[in-house]
């Protein structure tokens, strides 16, 4: 199944347009979990089975997996197979390089791990991303406006603006509806200039919660066809034995407040 068809596919069963993201730190857990064999992954299997009928997504940012060495990297793909199969899992990478090491890239991300998605960087231009389209079945999300400090030194520049420009670029590429950009939640103000040049495709936004971004101004500028990210507000809920149940019930409240602004 196409990523756009398996992504709408859950948003409707789970009536949902959040996207849980699994970026845990070993030092952020609850105590008790490291006497698990993994306890990052122990931690991520009752979050998953807390909210995976609450969701339309998870993201897992390979950092935090990638920081753990061969161990990281076999709980990253024990994470992403433990997901259940009808929910869109993407790997938050932000990947790319010169035309052959984003091939590989690609092949690492769902050939070896499976993964649905992946966010990947613009800034090489087509050439480098091409190679992640060629997977026509997976979800492609490139970096479009970001919600750090740095993204004015040069996502603002131009005429039109770098991020006007690679949405306009993202969206000459959807040719096989596999494309996605991804729009920073603190920026929400700049996603009705988004729509305008990229209406159909979806967006990955990340920032809603912990980083201050407001799920209303992200629905009324960003439509429907969106994927809501969050991670440490609902992940870190909690710290202690009931971390789970609080996690699942700050999945609910964002979503319920998602959708009542649609």
């Amino acid at each position: 199944m196409k990523f756009y068809e398996k992504y709408r596919k859950v948003v409707e069963c789970n009536n949902s347009l959040v996207c849980v993201g699994l970026d845990t730190d070993p030092k952020l857990i609850p105590d008790f979990l490291n006497q698990e064999p993994d306890p990052i992954f122990a931690f991520n299997q009752q979050i998953i089975d807390a909210t995976c009928d609450l969701v339309n997504a998870y993201k897992l940012n390979s950092a935090f997996y990638e920081a753990g060495g061969s161990r990281g990297f076999e709980t990253l793909k024990k994470t992403r197979n433990y997901i259940p199969s009808p929910i869109p899992v993407i790997l938050d990478g932000k990947r790319n390089d010169i035309g052959n090491s984003s091939k590989m890239y690609a092949r690492m991300a769902f050939e070896q791990f499976g993964f649905d998605g992946i966010t990947v960087n613009p800034y090489l231009g087509g050439d480098s991303i091409k190679p992640f389209l060629d997977y026509k079945d997976k979800g492609i999300f490139v970096l479009c406006l970001t919600s750090n400090p740095g993204a004015l030194d040069f996502q603002m520049h131009g005429d039109p603006p770098l991020y006007i420009r690679v949405a306009e670029s993202v969206n000459n590429w959807n040719t096989n509806r596999n494309c996605g950009l991804v729009v920073g939640a603190t920026k929400s103000e700049l996603l009705k200039k988004v729509r305008e040049v990229a209406p159909d495709l979806i967006l990955l936004i990340p920032g809603v919660g912990a980083q201050g971004g407001k799920a209303e101004d992200v629905v009324k500028y960003g439509g429907e066809n969106l994927i809501i990210n969050s991670s440490r507000a609902i992940i870190y809920a909690s710290g202690d034995s009931d971390f789970a149940q609080k996690a699942r019930e700050a999945t609910i409240i964002l979503r319920d407040n998602i959708n009542r602004f649609l």
